[in-house]
C-alpha cells in the first residue's frame, strides 16, 4: 500500500479495487461522467485519488459510496483490495 501523500489514477485504482474488471472498462465509466469524487462529477481517467477521498460510482443495484483508507499497489485478492476502502452506503 501507498503512502497516504500519494496519489493515484481514478482508472488504476478502481481496477486495482476491482470496482472493474478492466482498466480499460473503469476508463469508460470515468469518462463517461459515472463517477463522483468528493461530490463533484469527474470525466477524466487521469483525475487523481489520495487517501481519505470518497469515491461515488454505480453497480448493479444502485450506487456504492466508498472512502479510500489506503492507496493499492496492485490488483490482488478481493480481500486485499477490500481491506483499502470503507463502504460507506
Amino acid at each position: 500500500m501507498a503512502s497516504a501523500s500519494a496519489s493515484l489514477r481514478i482508472d488504476k485504482c478502481l481496477w486495482f479495487l476491482r470496482f472493474a474488471k478492466s482498466r480499460t472498462l473503469a476508463q469508460l465509466r470515468v469518462e463517461g461522467g459515472h463517477i463522483r469524487k468528493n461530490g463533484k462529477r469527474i470525466e477524466k481517467a487521469s483525475e487523481t485519488v489520495q487517501v481519505g477521498d470518497v469515491i461515488t460510482l454505480p453497480v448493479a443495484d444502485g450506487a456504492v459510496s466508498i472512502r479510500i483508507l489506503a492507496l493499492p499497489t496492485r490488483r490482488g485478492p478481493p480481500a486485499e483490495a477490500q481491506g483499502c476502502y470503507e463502504n460507506l452506503s
